[in-house]
């Protein structure tokens, strides 16, 4: 997806509206989807973040709600809607730090442990009267009927757009092979991040600060998001580094080699198939060779 062309006047009005003052928006690092800023208001400082779509903000503010915890802090969300120029926003107190993603390699070992146990009180978060398994809505509620049906649906997409730009059907029959894989995979229900890892997760060096952007959560399987990075490992040193972590600290997540696989597969198709869409094909062709190398490693064994 691409980042939204935004109306600066569009989205300081709303911040008028909101706050009956005129603030200044500083830009700040942003996400792979929404642009972002920050702005003071007394003492307090805020993040306005804006997305073509407001469909993931009501999913921040779900999750800040029901799922905020001293052991998984997530920012409290202000305000989350539709500014006059079509696009979503979102108002969120500001959390502190960097992102995992910016902080430099040489200081991300210190941060490792805290990121385990930030994934596990994700884990552990109860997912209350929510139904349902697979992406939830602005109400919490799953999209599928099962954990299966979820990791099944790739199996289903047209493959036949991506096959037109790749010149082979591996994405197809890999999309199969995960099919495969899912009827080995437990039917669980917890709360899974579902974008963990990288530009989401946010430090001050010591402690986890911040986990934001709820927009990919989902309910299913915790080892989903042990399977994001191990997935992205080869793409960005925060990842290989809690692979790592993982590997050595906590093998107990990493030895079911069999779900793993499936998930990294479920998630690189996913990026294959929207990457394609979006006409992003270096994305795509990363996607596809990494989902191949997942495979070939499943052959091997």
């Amino acid at each position: 997806m691409q980042k939204p062309d935004i109306s600066l006047a569009a989205a300081a009005g709303k911040l008028r509206q909101l706050t009956g003052e005129t603030v200044r928006l500083v830009p700040i690092t942003e996400g792979e989807d929404s642009r972002a800023f920050r702005y003071d208001l007394g003492n307090e400082r805020f993040v306005l973040r804006i997305n073509r779509s407001a469909d993931g903000f009501a999913k921040d503010a779900y999750a800040s709600r029901h799922f905020s915890a001293p052991a998984l802090p997530i920012p409290a969300i202000v305000a989350h809607g539709v500014l006059d120029d079509g696009n979503g926003f979102c108002v969120s107190h500001m959390a502190e730090g960097v992102t995992l993603q910016d902080l430099p390699p040489q200081d991300l070992p210190p941060v490792l442990a805290p990121v385990a146990d930030v994934l596990q009180a994700i884990a552990l978060s109860g997912v209350g009267p929510a139904r349902g398994y697979g992406p939830f809505d602005a109400g919490g509620n799953g999209r599928n009927a099962s954990w299966a049906e979820f990791l099944f649906a790739v199996s289903r997409y047209d493959w036949s757009f991506v096959a037109s730009l790749t010149g082979d059907d591996r994405a197809a029959d890999m999309a199969g092979r995960c099919a495969e894989l899912a009827r080995h995979c437990p039917d669980v229900r917890a709360l899974v991040h579902a974008d963990f890892g990288s530009n989401n997760v946010l430090t001050d060096g010591r402690h986890i600060t911040g986990v934001i952007d709820w927009s990919e959560a989902m309910y299913g399987d915790p080892l989903y998001d042990i399977a994001n990075i191990l997935f992205w490992r080869p793409w960005l040193d925060c990842m290989e580094q809690q692979a790592r972590y993982f590997e050595v600290h906590r093998p107990d997540l990493v030895q079911d080699k069999t779900v793993l696989a499936c998930y990294q597969l479920r998630i690189g198709l996913q990026q294959v198939h929207e990457s394609a869409i979006d006409g992003a094909q270096g994305d795509m062709h990363w996607a596809l060779k990494r989902c191949a190398a997942i495979t070939n490693a499943l052959g091997q064994r």
